[in-house]
C-alpha cells in the first residue's frame, strides 16, 4: 500500500504559488552542483503527485536512492525556505525587524558602533510602532553591550535612561506574557469541556480568573487584546452572551484604534471579528450579524488576506460560518444546503491546514442544516462523521451530536435501532457528566416515545415544550438551547410543520415588530 503519511516536504510543496515555485527553481539553479539538480528533479516529482507515496517517488527520481532520500528532502525543504526568504513580504514586521537586528550585528562584527547604534534606534522605533516588545527588549539588550564595552556617549545620564526603559519593557512583557498564558488556559479548557456544565467548571473558570493582573493590567495594544481575549473565553464557557458580545466588540476595536496591528496580528483580528459574529448569532441579532458578515467579506478581497495562504484559509472558514449561522436565524436552511458541496470541496482542498475542531464544527452545522431542512438521513451521515472520530475535544459537541443524532432517527421512525441508541447515548453523556435538565427530560420523553399513538402525541410534545421553556433563562442549561433548537423542533412538532418554517416564521415576525 502507499505510504499517505503526512509529510512536511510535500505539504510545503503544495503550499506554494506559481511564482513561488518558479523563484524556487532560480535560486537553486545559481548554485549549478549535482546534489542542488537532485533535489530539483525531487521537487517536480513532488510537485505532480496528488498524494505523498515514498514508493512511486523512489521510481520517478532514480538518480536518488533510498539512503540519499531523507537527505535531499532535507535539502530541498531548506532551499524552498530560502527562496521564500528572497521573495520576503515588506509588510511582514518581523521580517523587517529581525533583518535590522542582522543588520546591527554585522555592523558590530566590524567594529562600527556608532552605525550600529543608529540600526538599534531605527529598529526600537518600528519595534514601539508596532508593539513588538521582544525585538524592543532585544535592541535595548545589544545597546546596553555596546554601551557597558565603549565609550559612545554620555553614559551616566544614557546608562539611567537604558536601564529605566529596559525595565519598563521587561514588565509589559512580562504582563503580556501572563495575560497570553491565562488566555491560553481559558481556551483549552474550552476545546476540551465546551461550555459550562455545572457549578464545579463555574468555579474552575473562575478561578482561573481570579488573577491580579486581570485587574490591574496595563495599557499597552498586547496587555489589551489578551485581556479581552481572557474575558471573551470566560463569559463564553459561561453562557454569558451579552458580556461575550461586550468584550468580542473591545477586541475589534482596539484593532481599529491601531489599524497597522491588522497588518502584522491578522489572524488574531480574525479570530476576533469570528467571534464578534458569534456574539450576534448567540443573541440572535439578525441585523448586526449581517451586516458584520458584510464587512469581512469586503476584508476578504484585501491584498492582506488574498495573498496570504494562511489569513484567506482562516478568513474563509470563518466567513463561511457566519453564513451558516445567519442561515440558521432565518430559517433559510435550504439555500443553507446549497452552500454544502462548496464546504466539502474546501474541507478537502484544505483539509491539511484545518483542525479537527473547526472540522467537527462544520459537520455538525452542516448536519443542523440538513436536520432543519427535514433531510434526517444526510444529517445523521455528518452526525456519523463527528461520533465515528471517537476524539477527545469538545465533549460537548460530541455529546450533542449524539442528541441530535437521536432525534433524527426518531424522525424517521427508527424505533429499533433508537432503543439501543438512547442507552448507549445516555451511558456516553453521564460518563462525560455531560446530563443536563434538558437532556434529562429529552432521555425521558425518548424512552417512552414509542408508546404514544397519533392521539397522544400532540399532548406529550406540549408537556416537553412547557417543561423546557422553564429552563431557558438558567444559564447552566442555556448551552443545550445553544447546540440544539429543541424548542423550535418541539414547536414544529405540535403545529405540524416543518422546523425550517417555524424558525422563518419567527424570524419575519420579529422583523416585522422592529419595522
Amino acid at each position: 500500500m502507499p505510504s499517505r503519511s503526512t509529510d512536511a516536504l510535500f505539504q510545503l510543496i503544495k503550499s506554494l504559488e506559481k511564482s513561488e515555485k518558479r523563484n524556487l527553481k532560480l535560486f537553486v539553479n545559481r548554485n549549478s552542483g549535482s546534489e542542488n539538480l537532485k533535489s530539483i528533479l525531487l521537487f517536480d516529482a513532488l510537485d505532480k503527485m496528488v498524494e505523498y507515496d515514498e514508493v512511486l517517488l523512489l521510481k520517478k527520481v532514480p538518480s536518488v536512492s533510498k539512503q540519499q532520500l531523507s537527505n535531499t528532502k532535507a535539502l530541498l525543504y531548506r532551499q524552498i525556505l530560502s527562496s521564500l526568504r528572497v521573495l520576503k513580504d515588506d509588510r511582514n514586521v518581523d521580517m523587517q525587524l529581525h533583518e535590522m537586528m542582522d543588520n546591527a550585528r554585522l555592523l558590530y562584527n566590524k567594529g562600527l558602533y556608532h552605525q550600529t547604534l543608529k540600526v538599534l534606534e531605527r529598529l526600537k522605533e518600528v519595534a514601539r510602532t508596532n508593539h513588538q516588545y521582544t525585538y524592543l527588549q532585544q535592541g535595548l539588550f545589544f545597546e546596553k553591550k555596546i554601551e557597558a564595552l565603549y565609550i559612545t556617549r554620555g553614559l551616566t545620564s544614557r546608562a539611567d535612561e537604558l536601564i529605566a526603559e529596559a525595565n519598563e519593557v521587561s514588565q509589559t512583557i512580562d504582563n503580556i506574557n501572563d495575560l497570553s498564558n491565562l488566555n491560553l488556559k481559558l481556551y483549552s479548557w474550552y476545546i476540551q469541556n465546551g461550555h459550562a456544565r455545572n457549578q464545579n467548571d463555574m468555579k474552575t473558570v473562575q478561578a482561573l480568573m481570579d488573577h491580579e493582573l486581570v485587574k490591574n493590567t496595563g495599557e499597552s495594544f498586547y496587555e489589551k487584546v489578551y485581556l479581552y481575549q481572557c474575558y471573551v473565553w470566560y463569559a463564553y464557557i459561561k453562557l454569558d452572551f451579552l458580556m461575550y458580545y461586550r468584550y468580542c466588540q473591545k477586541w475589534v476595536d482596539i484593532f481599529e484604534q491601531y489599524p497597522k496591528m491588522i497588518d502584522t496580528e491578522t489572524a488574531m483580528y480574525v479570530k476576533g471579528m469570528h467571534n464578534l459574529m458569534s456574539a450576534h448569532f448567540n443573541l440572535l441579532n439578525h441585523e448586526k450579524l449581517a451586516s458584520c458578515i458584510r464587512k469581512f467579506k469586503r476584508f476578504a478581497q484585501t491584498e492582506l488576506v488574498q495573498d496570504n495562504d494562511n489569513n484567506r484559509i482562516v478568513t474563509y472558514v470563518y466567513l463561511y460560518t457566519a453564513v451558516i449561522n445567519l442561515h440558521f436565524l432565518e430559517g433559510a436552511f435550504h439555500k443553507g444546503i446549497k452552500m454544502v458541496p462548496f464546504l466539502e470541496e474546501m474541507l478537502v482542498k484544505y483539509g491539511r491546514y484545518l483542525d479537527r475542531h473547526r472540522v467537527m464544527v462544520f459537520y455538525y452545522k452542516i448536519a443542523c442544516l440538513y436536520f432543519g431542512s427535514g433531510d434526517n438521513s444526510k444529517a445523521i451521515d455528518y452526525l456519523n462523521r463527528i461520533i465515528n472520530q471517537k476524539d477527545d475535544l469538545r465533549t460537548d459537541l460530541q455529546c450533542y451530536s449524539r442528541l441530535l443524532h437521536l432525534i433524527a432517527h426518531y424522525e424517521l421512525g427508527n424505533y429499533n435501532l433508537l432503543e439501543y441508541l438512547i442507552k448507549s447515548v445516555y451511558r456516553y453523556m453521564a460518563k462525560m457528566e455531560n446530563l443536563s435538565k434538558v437532556e434529562e427530560e429529552m432521555f425521558s420523553f425518548l424512552r417512552r416515545a414509542f408508546k404514544f399513538n397519533e392521539k397522544t402525541i400532540k399532548a406529550e410534545f406540549e408537556k416537553l415544550l412547557n417543561k423546557l421553556k422553564k429552563y431557558q433563562h438558567n444559564r447552566l442549561e442555556a448551552r443545550a438551547f445553544a447546540y440544539l433548537d429543541v424548542i423550535s423542533w418541539l414547536e414544529s412538532k405540535i403545529s405540524g410543520i416543518h422546523v425550517e418554517d417555524v424558525i422563518r416564521k419567527k424570524y419575519l415576525r420579529e422583523r416585522m415588530q422592529k419595522v
